[in-house]
């Protein structure tokens, strides 16, 4: 990750004064380039690019991909050799020279790492409203009272707190190079206890996997 320091026209209307501020702004460009992201985006590109293809090749056509049958490929027909299809790799190049590079813009942060970790942080943020709505079943209220109202969304708020503590641990033991907050949660979720009224409570399985992960967030791995 790189910054670079650019300026920005502001524009702000002042009706106290009748007028419009216009000026040049400071502001941050903080460019980042990902490998696995470069990787991906060149995948992406060979299917799409083979979807044109096949659909040249067929005669199908579909609306959205109009400017770009003819952006990266050439086709010609003749009577005799019919159908002609031949790739622009002058423009397939061009297209490829962004695989794995992406942006931000901050008019406060410069430093590209503290900006990255305040964007993902946005990130947990959507993802936490996604897990009080599926994982902790709070799509639908469903109480009877105000009373009982209070006391889930107490026990929403504790769950989010627990959330914030993971996501806290897994940055200081750089589990995120390999594991997304949910995908992590989805593999301890896999841990079942049972209980049974002649042999009290069972654990089930506990992968090596999943010790891994409790050691590396220094939380002691469940055992009965």
């Amino acid at each position: 990750g790189v910054c670079r320091t650019i300026e920005w026209d502001y524009e702000q209307e002042r009706p106290y004064k009748g007028d419009v501020l216009k000026e040049k702004r400071r502001a941050y460009l903080l460019l980042f380039y990902n490998p696995e992201k470069a990787a991906k985006d060149q995948a992406d590109m060979n299917e799409y690019l083979t979807g044109l293809y096949n659909d040249l090749k067929e005669g199908r056509h579909r609306d959205y991909c109009a400017k770009d049958y003819s952006k990266y490929f050439e086709v010609t027909e003749t009577p005799k050799r019919g159908r002609k299809i031949e790739p622009k790799e002058e423009a397939m190049l061009a297209a490829a020279k962004n695989y794995g590079y992406f942006a931000l813009l901050s008019n406060e942060v410069k430093d590209p790492y503290t900006a990255l970790s305040i964007y993902r942080s946005k990130d947990v943020v959507e993802k936490a409203f996604v897990n009080l709505k599926d994982r902790l079943n709070f799509r639908r209220i469903q109480v009877s009272s105000e009373l009982s109202l209070n006391g889930k969304l107490f026990v929403e708020f504790v769950a989010l707190i627990y959330l914030s503590y993971v996501k806290k641990k897994m940055q200081e033991a750089n589990l995120f190079e390999k594991w997304t907050l949910q995908g992590l949660l989805d593999e301890l979720d896999t841990i079942e206890l049972f209980e049974a009224p002649e042999h009290g409570r069972i654990l089930g399985e506990v992968t090596k996997k999943q010790v891994e992960i409790y050691q590396s967030l220094e939380v002691q791995p469940p055992s009965l």
